[in-house]
């Protein structure tokens, strides 16, 4: 049995103020908002309404914490980039962001989506900005990789590959969908791997 399948949601906090003290290794999830991440993490639990999706940009407001057993959890932040959100929102959104990444130490890994479509946007380079200090093993998942052909996959791939190696950042790369499962079993291999070290 793998980690995801016991997991079960477990608080949301709005302010850092209640953010639940670490218990042990925490799997970050991280991703411009409608890129997938709700459902990214419901296919890497095989359920179906774990983490709730929207198909309105900014709906998630919180970090949501699931229970993954033994300590462990899955940390949701919520997505960055929708310029609709007023600039108060937004500004409130990336101290709660900022602010629960420099609290947390050590992250069992730290994944972010981004749409294999439009990979690596702005959002995405100022939160990978974020990340530089952290210690952490990194996955970036190119999602929604079932609305490419074939080639535009490769090419994706290895462009993201190229782009992060040229600014430095360590991270496994791979091609995600939900919805055809393309790069789910290889993630889910990936992530417990780091939650059980």
């Amino acid at each position: 049995m793998h980690a995801f399948q016991q997991a079960r949601f477990f608080s949301s906090a709005v302010q850092l103020r209640d953010v639940p003290p670490a218990a042990g290794p925490e799997l970050v999830f991280a991703g411009r908002s409608n890129v997938g991440k709700s459902s990214a993490i419901n296919a890497l639990a095989g359920r179906k309404r774990l983490a709730f999706a929207s198909k309105t940009p900014g709906r998630t407001r919180s970090i949501n914490f699931f229970d993954l057993g033994g300590g462990r959890r899955l940390v949701d932040l919520p997505g960055y980039g929708y310029a609709a959100a007023p600039r108060a929102m937004r500004a409130s959104w990336e101290h709660l962001v900022a602010g629960y990444l420099a609290s947390r130490r050590p992250f069992a890994g730290i994944v972010l989506l981004t749409d294999a479509r439009r990979p690596l946007t702005p959002g995405d380079q100022q939160f990978l900005d974020w990340l530089a200090p952290l210690e952490a093993p990194r996955l970036v998942l190119l999602s929604k990789s079932d609305k490419l052909s074939r080639a535009e996959r490769a090419d994706v791939l290895a462009r993201t590959r190229a782009a992060l190696a040229q600014a430095g950042f360590t991270a496994e790369v791979t091609l995600f969908s939900s919805k055809d499962g393309e790069g789910l079993e290889q993630a889910r291999a990936l992530l417990t791997a780091w939650l059980d070290k």
